[in-house]
């Protein structure tokens, strides 16, 4: 069993100096109970986080083509997302400019042309312009494109495409690329995988009755693993000493011994992405990037968890396993593939959804403690309180 040493800088692999430095206590308390389970708080996320940052709303992949689209939830709004017949891709609020009605109710799906109201028959473009309307001659000074659907900031990377709802939003180059260079070591290191050009092997959805921080929280640490994740610990056997891949820049859980490949039972994966170097093979490599996404990387594929929190106690995570093009066209049996992070994730929110209940317990009502090897948590519940004020 490979053994991970304790980290010698309170700097850690999210970039953020360690509580224990800051406070000179070995105690680390959480954030209280209510944070979990107050709906005004959760209102001050929607609005200070998910409304604000960067958020990554769908694969682009899923837009095929022209007239192709998505609609998804971030914080209180609903944006639309489609590709437009040049194939670039465009994402608006859903609303109609006319009386406010949901332009599309579908989670996705696909028109010919143009987006219609179905409330008095509105009419946009795939590029949001009002191009029609029940007696809109009557109307000259009416302004198409001012009265056209409202855009929000869109940047596609990796293969999918982030938005912000934000009038002016956040460096991307930051806040998205900067989060991986601070796990990573430099932002470049994600290219070796080719993210982009991979194609998309399975997407399992995931409801998840639980606060989006406690999904956060137990990505990021690895305390739970030797408890609950047999079959991941035998994979990474470091695992089980409780220290996750995210505790220090650059390092990647190295494979057991007798593992061949990333699979639930330890056998010979899939074909390896060719640009992964000698130094990233057999290793897992994990990333957290705020708010709401968990990329991880091992040789022969790419796993993107993408939370969309709905409630103060409801998140919708989509996840979607990533392989070479030839690997998922050619049909190939990608079961022992999935099923270990599959298991993972089942794992892992039944455990969030255990703690759920009990974030209203009086007994939680200031909420409890970390252990060092959390002391990451410490640093991301401060993250939450300044971002919410």
């Amino acid at each position: 069993m490979t053994s991970v040493p304790e980290p010698t800088s309170p700097t850690d692999a999210t970039g953020l100096t360690g509580v224990t430095a800051r406070t000179g206590s070995s105690v680390i308390p959480t954030l209280p109970g209510r944070y979990y389970t107050d709906p005004e708080i959760f209102a001050l996320e929607q609005k200070n986080i998910f409304e604000s940052m960067w958020f990554c709303a769908s694969r682009s992949s899923d837009l095929a083509r022209p007239g192709a689209f998505k609609t998804v939830q971030i914080g209180t709004e609903s944006i639309l997302i489609t590709r437009a017949r040049d194939r670039s891709i465009h994402a608006f609020f859903n609303v109609c400019r006319h009386r406010g009605a949901t332009i599309r109710t579908e989670e996705s799906g696909e028109v010919k042309r143009a987006f219609q109201c179905s409330y008095h028959a509105w009419t946009y473009d795939l590029e949001g312009k009002l191009i029609a309307a029940p007696n809109l001659t009557k109307m000259p000074d009416l302004d198409r494109v001012e009265y056209g659907l409202v855009k929000v900031h869109l940047r596609e990377w990796l293969g999918y495409v982030w938005v912000c709802l934000a009038d002016t939003p956040p460096s991307f180059e930051e806040d998205v690329l900067g989060a991986v260079a601070e796990r990573l070591g430099t932002v470049e290191l994600i290219d070796n995988y080719d993210v982009a050009g991979l194609g998309v092997g399975r997407r399992i959805v995931y409801d998840v009755r639980a606060n989006w921080k406690l999904i956060v929280e137990n990505f990021m640490e690895c305390y739970h693993c030797a408890t609950i994740h047999p079959e991941l610990t035998e994979v990474l056997p470091e695992f089980a000493d409780g220290y996750a891949a995210q505790y220090f820049v650059g390092h990647g859980a190295e494979f057991g011994e007798e593992i061949q490949g990333f699979t639930v039972d330890g056998s010979e994966g899939l074909e390896r992405i060719p640009g992964v170097s000698e130094d990233q093979d057999r290793r897992y490599y994990a990333i957290t990037i705020k708010p709401q996404v968990f990329i991880n990387l091992v040789p022969d594929h790419v796993i993107v968890l993408r939370m969309i929190p709905l409630a103060v106690d409801h998140t919708v995570v989509e996840c979607d396993w990533l392989y070479l093009p030839d690997v998922v066209a050619s049909g190939k049996d990608l079961d022992k593939s999935v099923e270990l992070f599959h298991r993972v994730n089942q794992q892992d929110f039944d455990a969030c959804e255990r703690c759920q209940p009990r974030m209203s317990s009086r007994l939680y009502a200031k909420g409890g403690v970390l252990v060092p090897s959390e002391h990451h948590i410490g640093a991301f519940h401060e993250w939450v309180q300044a971002r919410i004020g």
